[in-house]
């Protein structure tokens, strides 16, 4: 897509064809012209147990990503934290009467939240999904949440079935459900628009080349977006995912994950 200066791709793949990728994102563009802003959102699939809800992750997350993404162009007097605060109440409100959304498995989703403007990049995430950003110079600096990934093996194990205890609680990790208040936990900062050339963000399902399968930093892995596109990490991934056989990198990790990039040449 050619916007003026911005060259952007954006690029979603289902872990099974067989079933909908709880994945979302976009990238907006205000009529004015002015700035713009990334949104990207990793749906958490529940397990099959009883979630306290009538609705589907792809069913939140659509709600959830198109509040950010309206809200992150026609708002621009809000904060990114203000904007997911009331991202998720209008879609907890969206559901409120009909699920049980102090359940602990209440559909949720890992956010990133990128808005630039001629002066400044401002910058949002919550959980695992990831933000690149590079430099003039060529240097990319990782924005991550990386709560979970400090939570030892053990801890994570023992809690796997339910979360009750480390999702969305103190000394766990957070994610955005139900509850406002945890746009406060996100890492947030602003860059001047100067020294900002390229954005990627991605789901932990395509950063895995890094995070699980060590196939080179953040650096390399923007390098070959910018060269050969978001489908040529998509295929790679899902080339290391087939040939693991003996999970040595996966480990209890699903064997395929939804993987979502989107570029964004400023």
């Amino acid at each position: 897509m050619q916007t003026g200066r911005m060259r952007s791709e954006l690029i979603s793949a289902p872990g099974d064809p067989a079933r909908p990728d709880e994945d979302y994102a976009s990238v907006g563009l205000p009529a004015s012209g002015q700035g713009g802003s990334i949104v990207v959102l990793d749906g958490v699939t529940p397990p099959a147990t009883d979630h306290g809800c009538l609705h589907s992750v792809p069913w939140f997350t659509a709600r959830l990503g198109g509040a950010l993404s309206e809200l992150s162009v026609s708002r621009r007097d809000l904060t990114l934290t203000e904007i997911l605060g009331r991202a998720i109440s209008r879609t907890a409100d969206a559901h409120r009467a009909t699920c049980d959304l102090s359940h602990p498995r209440t559909p949720q989703a890992t956010v990133v939240l990128a808005r630039w403007s001629a002066d400044s990049v401002e910058y949002l995430v919550l959980s695992d999904s990831a933000l690149l950003v590079e430099s003039p110079a060529g240097t990319v600096i990782p924005v991550l949440d990386d709560r979970l990934a400090r939570m030892p093996r053990a801890t994570l194990a023992a809690h796997a079935a339910t979360d009750a205890t480390l999702r969305n609680k103190e000394g766990g990790f957070f994610t955005a459900a139900a509850d406002p208040s945890v746009a406060a936990r996100a890492v947030t900062g602003t860059f001047p628009r100067a020294e900002v050339r390229a954005l990627t963000a991605l789901t932990d399902g395509a950063t895995r080349w890094v995070e699980k399968f060590g196939e080179g930093d953040w650096t390399d892995l923007f390098t070959l977006i910018r060269k050969e596109g978001g489908q040529s990490l998509i295929d790679r991934v899902r080339t290391l995912e087939r040939s693991d056989t003996e999970r040595t990198f996966l480990g209890r990790s699903k064997t395929h994950d939804d993987a979502t990039v989107v570029y964004a040449e400023l």
